[in-house]
């Protein structure tokens, strides 16, 4: 294919964002008509560099993707999230040099990015890209990104493009007063994109998406604790070291079913849900396995209890309730099924959860608190009719 069929796809691609909704500030909008994607891609044909899906880079020896070109809508989510101004400086951490060249039509002539990684083959195959494609002024740097890049700092913007399970301090050290960091936040088995803002002492989110992304590698990379059921699994996040978990062949034992009447559309994502019951109930977990795929549950050190769905008033409906198995059953049903009524009642329809980032020590403002290595994540919820108000 020639430049002119890259040029005919890629105005393709813009379109469907636009049409999909995903896309919506003309800035982006150009940013990414401007941008030759397939050259940071050349192993894959045209049709598929400028097709809206992720297109992998690199695996490690256990097959696991740890560089990829993320897919456009969730770029252009991000960027509309960063809001980057002519003249910001710009840090990128996780590189590979599609991102990098947005960022730079972004900020303009008077601005600057800078792009890293701590995978050389990463840095490289960027730096080799972006020069190729016409942005030769953007620096590629292989570091740890946990330590982001003090020698160019500060920044008015940091996007981070890899899941983090935490706010680096170098982060917060690095970016301007009311400064922006965009990043794929991992907190209770679910990825967000979330758009926080450095006011004061702290930071506080503007926006939020759900996203995926490859993991952090070095040292803030954060692991998931398994728990192995028979054919099945439980995932703690890493601040739930101490959580009870029942034996392995607890999902053997009988099955009890409560269901709450709460009614949605098949199709209704139930991630908000999830984090309620993350925020509500002691024990919060995921559950997956052969019967259920990523699946919100609660455990104990003998039960465990997870959301189940049943045929609604029509085919287009379903019913929440729970299932459970041990001798806690009967309490864990009811303690999940409350709560699903309580968020059905009180947050279904409102504006979603919050997030606030404070550093270790710092004092915390009311909500749910997640501790890290560096920080505390709180996630707060305001009441639907509060929000009406």
């Amino acid at each position: 294919m020639t430049g002119a069929d890259a040029d005919t796809l890629r105005s393709a691609l813009v379109q469907h964002l636009v049409a999909a909704g995903t896309l919506s500030d003309e800035r982006v909008a150009a940013a990414f008509q401007a941008v030759p994607r397939h050259v940071f891609v050349p192993h894959v044909p045209l049709e598929v560099a400028y097709a809206d899906d992720v297109v992998p880079m690199k695996q490690n020896r256990a097959g696991v993707l740890t560089s990829s070109v993320s897919q456009p809508s969730i770029v252009a989510l991000m960027l509309q999230q960063a809001a980057v101004r002519p003249g910001d400086r710009v840090l990128e951490i996780g590189s590979g040099g599609y991102n990098a060249a947005l960022l730079r039509e972004l900020a303009g002539p008077d601005g600057a990015v800078t792009t890293v990684d701590i995978d050389a083959d990463v840095t490289d195959r960027a730096r080799t890209f972006l020069d190729k494609a016409g942005y030769a002024d953007v620096d590629v740097v292989r570091v740890d990104g946990e330590f982001g890049e003090p020698g160019r700092a500060p920044y008015d913007r940091i996007v981070v493009t890899v899941t983090a399970w935490d706010i680096a301090t170098a982060w917060w050290r690095q970016l301007r007063p009311e400064g922006r960091i965009v990043v794929p936040l991992r907190v209770r088995g679910q990825t967000r994109s979330v758009a926080f803002d450095l006011v004061g002492e702290h930071l506080e989110s503007r926006s939020t998406t759900m996203c995926g992304f490859v993991s952090m590698q070095g040292v803030g990379a954060h692991y998931e604790r398994l728990v192995p059921l028979d054919d099945a699994r439980l995932t703690f996040d890493e601040d739930q070291e101490g959580e009870p978990h029942p034996e392995k062949d607890v999902l053997e034992l009988h099955r009890e079913q409560l269901w709450s009447g709460v009614q949605l559309q098949r199709e209704e994502p139930l991630l908000d849900l999830y984090l309620w019951l993350a925020c509500t109930l002691p024990g919060y977990c995921i559950l997956n396995g052969a019967e259920w795929s990523w699946v919100a549950a609660v455990a104990t050190a003998d039960s465990v209890a997870y959301v189940s769905t049943r045929a609604g008033r029509d085919e287009s409906h379903v019913e929440l309730g729970c299932s459970a198995h041990g001798p806690d059953a009967g309490a864990l049903m009811e303690s999940v099924v409350d709560q699903v009524r309580t968020w059905d009642a009180k947050q279904r329809t409102g504006p979603g959860p919050t997030f606030q980032v404070h550093a270790a020590g710092a004092e915390l403002p009311a909500g749910f608190h997640i501790a890290r290595r560096h920080s505390y994540i709180t996630v707060q919820w305001e009441d639907r009719a509060e929000a009406d108000c």
